[in-house]
C-alpha cells in the first residue's frame, strides 16, 4: 500500500534533517537534500512495518498543512 506521509526537512551547516511529525521518534540525516529524502524514506517504510493496520489508519489519517511567512525583526 502506498501511503503519503508529511516530513520536515531542515539544513544547517552540517547537512540535512528530517522528522516525521506523525510518526514520533522517526527521524534521519544525509549530506545532501536526495540523501535525507532517500534515507527518510527508508526510515518511514520500517517504522510502518512496525505498526498494524489499525495503528497506520490512525497514524496517518492526519492532514498536515505548512507554509513559509516572511516575518520583520526590528
Amino acid at each position: 500500500m502506498v501511503y503519503k506521509v508529511g516530513v520536515v526537512i531542515e539544513k544547517d551547516e552540517h547537512g540535512y534533517f528530517a522528522f516525521c511529525p506523525d510518526l514520533e521518534g522517526c527521524h534521519t540525516q544525509g549530506d545532501t537534500f536526495e540523501d535525507v529524502v532517500s534515507n527518510v524514506k527508508e526510515a518511514i517504510e520500517l517504522y510502518l512495518e512496525t505498526l498494524s493496520e489499525d495503528e497506520r489508519k490512525i497514524y496517518l489519517s492526519l492532514e498536515v498543512y505548512t507554509t513559509s511567512v516572511e516575518v520583520t525583526v526590528v
